[in-house]
């Protein structure tokens, strides 16, 4: 494949990729998102990968949605019809997803910022290690749009629902330890051995026997669907359009029409 916001480097039959438009740190463009479903979807008939390990490029793992003004080779085509119009709406869900339901084993590398849909990538995967300055944030509501893309559900069968209110109400930054302590990352480590720990988690992945480890995921895969039925109606996306057309969402994003895009014209 041919991306646009994604680097993708192959070591044996360790898969890495990075989240590559550092430039805006990594912001989440529709462009990414279809890329990163697309990728991860194609997992499903490579069976010469066994590890995934998801991070960033430059100073930070994801910064979010961009909010700035959308660089033309970032985005997808205008929809034709309503129809294509809703499928666009899921890129989002569709991405996460794709991340979730892979058959190889996936790792979330973390470092800098984790925001939004940053989080929300990396608690797609299966195993999420932080550089221990790192720091989570889920801002949605403060924007003025409930989180989707299924990150609710996912956050509740991962860290409970007390916390995964505490995450989404209050909006407040969240350090490496606390959530280590909370269950949102599963390694801590100093930032100069981030790497390290990634590698050690993947080389302790890799020794395990490839069948069972697949069978193991897909069935812990069916486990956690229980908690997904709240979002198995798959209008996420159009909670999210609708979100995007408030008043609160306009002043936040650099939409066509909002005061913050008039702002920088």
């Amino acid at each position: 494949m041919n991306f646009r916001s994604l680097e993708v480097e192959r070591e044996g039959p360790v898969l890495r990729v990075w989240l590559n438009r550092p430039q805006r740190l990594n912001a989440i463009s529709s462009i990414m998102l279809q890329e990163v479903g697309d990728l991860f979807l194609s997992l499903e008939t490579d069976f010469e990968t066994k590890v995934v390990v998801l991070g960033g490029r430059g100073r930070t793992f994801c910064a979010g949605a961009d909010r700035k003004p959308p660089e033309p080779d970032q985005q997808v085509p205008s929809p034709r019809t309503d129809r294509e119009r809703r499928w666009l709406d899921q890129l989002g869900r569709r991405a996460c997803q794709a991340i979730e339901n892979c058959d190889v084993v996936t790792v979330a590398r973390i470092h800098g910022h984790a925001v939004g849909g940053g989080c929300c990538f990396s608690m797609a995967c299966d195993f999420r290690v932080a550089a221990e300055d790192a720091l989570m944030r889920v801002p949605e509501v403060e924007l003025g749009i409930p989180l989707t893309w299924g990150a609710t559900s996912r956050l509740i069968h991962e860290i409970g629902a007390a916390r995964t209110r505490e995450i989404l109400l209050l909006c407040e930054d969240i350090t490496a330890s606390t959530a280590h302590d909370w269950g949102m990352v599963h390694r801590v480590a100093a930032a100069e051995d981030l790497d390290n720990e990634v590698d050690a988690l993947v080389e302790k992945l890799l020794q395990k026997p490839e069948l069972a480890v697949y069978m193991t995921k897909t069935q812990l895969r069916a486990y956690a669907s229980v908690d997904a039925l709240g979002d198995a109606s798959e209008t996420d996306g159009d909670m999210l359009q609708r979100g995007m057309t408030s008043k609160d969402a306009g002043a936040k994003f650099a939409m066509p029409g909002s005061s913050k895009s008039k702002s920088k014209s």
